[in-house]
């Protein structure tokens, strides 16, 4: 009876243990993919098992048999930078590189990548047993080596233009996921950040920034004033213009009056003409009827008429001792033949 009772003592805890073990909880989380390796078993080839568990959700099987591995799906963000509380990594971390031209830089730069789910298990086998370990075997170090030759490609003065960054992160970022992609890592953007040089060369950037500085508001002001001077010109071009345009309408309203005048002038000119042309043609008819046997007549009879109530005196004049009209006063005889009348009266 001791020994059938020192056999359940043992067995029951067992098969306790053995049901545990073989219906033993392996999670995933919402962004998290998992990968079994199968240590032994009777029914399968042992090794890392060529499929993901989904993310989310619980799985049952025994744990000393097996190894379980989570790998963490979410977008990471791997940032280089010499701000040492801020990086990846404490202290600088940032990729310093030469320009093609010969110049030192520094430059912070923001990598974004994830883990490709479907590619967990060959992760796990081949590359890494985790999301640190992957970024540090792999992913950093393929950054900062692609990161540097391609970027170094920039002159020193590319880097002030950003669309130029962002052609050279463009390009990082193909060539990155052309290496990354077959270890099961997607990267989805590059960011360039802040850049810095050497102190010497950063005075002297900063020199020829002043410099720059000075020679734009030179420019500036040589701009305004010439903008200045043209408004000036323009006004006064404006008041020729004016002036011009007076002068002219002045000329316009005395040529327009003078050629109103003289063809009044002309017609009346044209009138007088006329008038006297009927006038000649009438005087020359008259002289030809008076110079006609009826126009003496008429010459005759217009001197009688004239000759009505008119007193007439003959002074008698002859050659033998008579009134000499040559030598006589006629002022005299008049006044004398006056006084005569007067006193008659």
């Amino acid at each position: 009876m001791a020994k059938i009772q020192k056999f359940n003592n043992f067995i029951v805890p067992a098969i306790v243990i053995g049901v545990i073990a073989a219906f033993f909880p392996h999670s995933t989380k919402s962004t998290e993919v998992g990968v079994r390796v199968i240590k032994w078993s009777p029914f399968v080839k042992k090794g890392v098992l060529q499929m993901v568990y989904a993310p989310g959700a619980t799985y049952f099987f025994p744990p000393i048999i097996n190894e379980w591995y989570v790998f963490d799906t979410k977008l990471h963000n791997m940032e280089l930078t010499t701000v040492g509380n801020r990086g990846a990594r404490p202290g600088r971390d940032d990729l310093v590189f030469k320009t093609i031209d010969g110049n030192d830089i520094g430059l912070d730069v923001i990598f974004s990548y994830r883990i490709d789910p479907t590619k967990a298990h060959y992760i796990l086998e081949y590359v890494a047993k985790n999301n640190t370990e992957l970024e540090e075997k792999v992913v950093r170090t393929l950054t900062r080596s692609s990161a540097r030759d391609i970027f170094g490609e920039l002159k020193t003065e590319d880097f002030y233009v950003a669309d130029k960054r962002t052609e050279k992160a463009d390009m990082v970022k193909e060539a990155l996921n052309g290496v990354l992609n077959p270890y099961g890592v997607i990267v989805e953007s590059v960011l360039p950040k802040d850049y810095r040089f050497n102190e010497a060369y950063q005075q002297a950037i900063e020199d020829k920034k002043i410099a720059d500085q000075m020679a734009e508001r030179f420019k500036s002001e040589t701009k305004a004033t010439f903008e200045e001077y043209r408004q000036k010109l323009q006004d006064a071009q404006g008041e020729v213009n004016k002036v011009v345009a007076d002068i002219n309408g002045e000329y316009a309203k005395a040529k327009i009056g003078a050629d109103a005048y003289y063809e009044q002038q002309a017609l009346i000119a044209k009138a007088i003409e006329i008038e006297g042309i009927a006038e000649a043609k009438g005087i020359e008819k008259m002289i030809e009827a008076l110079n006609s046997s009826g126009g003496k007549t008429m010459v005759k009879l217009k001197l009688a008429e004239a000759l009505i109530g008119k007193k007439i005196y003959l002074l008698p004049f002859s050659d033998a001792g008579g009134l000499d009209l040559k030598t006589t006063n006629v002022n005299d005889l008049l006044r004398v033949y006056g006084t005569q009348k007067l006193g008659g009266e």
